[in-house]
């Protein structure tokens, strides 16, 4: 009974991840018109400081304990809760939910290349075959499924700016891994609130200068251009709670469970739960272009996880 009632729970946790990321997209789409991507973004990492603030603030009585390391801590939430959820929420004005999750189905292709170019890993010929092939699924997303389109450049916005959010998460994931010459501190790798807490809190402060800079570029009160309401209210509770916080927690205990490699493959049905979401939430349709895709990276990330390179860690 024991053993049964573990597996259910390692499932359980496995498919919390992809269901709360998927919804994560769903909402920033619907949020478009309703809140300006970045000032979303800022508010929902906000939301989630405050949140986790009744179980980190000790730490600002031990800033000794973090704040020899604060590059490294800017750098993870420049590039995991700024860059990378900004993107998203970007490209989610101009681009479909279904198609920005197929892209961010790829990272495990992008770490692969950020770990060859940026920290000299070495790639294996399987390796290398799972990123042509994932590589060719982002082609035929940002293609729309039709080539001629990267020809006439004729390409959508959001779908390029998914490319790019998959790069800097790749970075971010890189630097998790790789903390360089000096160690995270073992209190805070320890307990995982405090260690979120810590990149949240610089991610926030970057998330606040990207809102200060979109707030200038639309040259209007922002204020004025929010549509206060109950959807809003509920909208970024539910970014900051599930997959800001829950899915964080749930995957890094599942990771523990199961091992990266599968729950790396488990996480990549998140394209088929966003197209479920989106059918049922936007009234919104795959297309056969998103079947080939999704079979292409699919495809892709069962070859490279066969021959993924040898010195990569994941938390």
């Amino acid at each position: 009974m024991r053993s049964s009632h573990k597996i259910f729970v390692t499932i359980f946790l496995l498919m919390l991840p992809p269901l709360f990321w998927a919804g994560n997209a769903i909402v920033g789409r619907l949020m478009v018109g309703v809140i300006p991507p970045l000032t979303l973004n800022f508010l929902r990492w906000a939301i989630a400081l405050l949140l986790l603030l009744p179980f980190s603030y000790s730490l600002f009585f031990k800033t000794s304990v973090f704040m020899p390391l604060w590059r490294r801590y800017l750098a993870l939430g420049f590039f995991g809760i700024g860059c990378y959820n900004a993107l998203q929420y970007m490209a989610l004005v101009t681009s479909s939910p279904i198609n920005v999750s197929l892209v961010t189905s790829s990272i495990p292709v992008f770490m692969l290349l950020v770990g060859f170019f940026f920290f000299g890993v070495t790639v294996r010929l399987k390796a290398a075959l799972g990123v042509g092939l994932s590589i060719l699924g982002v082609v035929v997303v940002v293609s729309r499924g039709d080539l001629a389109a990267l020809f006439s450049m004729n390409l959508v916005a959001g779908d390029l700016l998914m490319v790019l959010a998959s790069f800097t998460w790749a970075l971010y994931s890189w630097l998790l891994v790789r903390p360089g010459p000096h160690p995270d501190p073992q209190s805070l790798k320890d307990h995982w609130i405090h260690f979120l807490f810590v990149q949240i809190a610089f991610g926030v402060a970057c998330s606040f200068v990207f809102a200060l800079l979109e707030w200038a570029w639309l040259q209007e009160p922002v204020l004025e251009l929010i549509q206060w309401g109950p959807s809003l209210a509920l909208a970024a509770l539910y970014v900051a709670i599930f997959p800001g916080i829950v899915a964080f927690r749930a995957w890094g205990i599942a990771v523990e469970r199961v091992g990266p490699a599968f729950a790396g493959v488990v996480v990549n049905t998140t394209p088929l739960i966003t197209a479920l979401l989106s059918m049922v939430f936007l009234n919104e349709t795959p297309e056969p272009y998103h079947m080939l895709a999704f079979a292409l990276i699919l495809g892709g990330i069962v070859v490279f996880q066969w021959g993924r390179f040898s010195d990569l860690g994941r938390t």
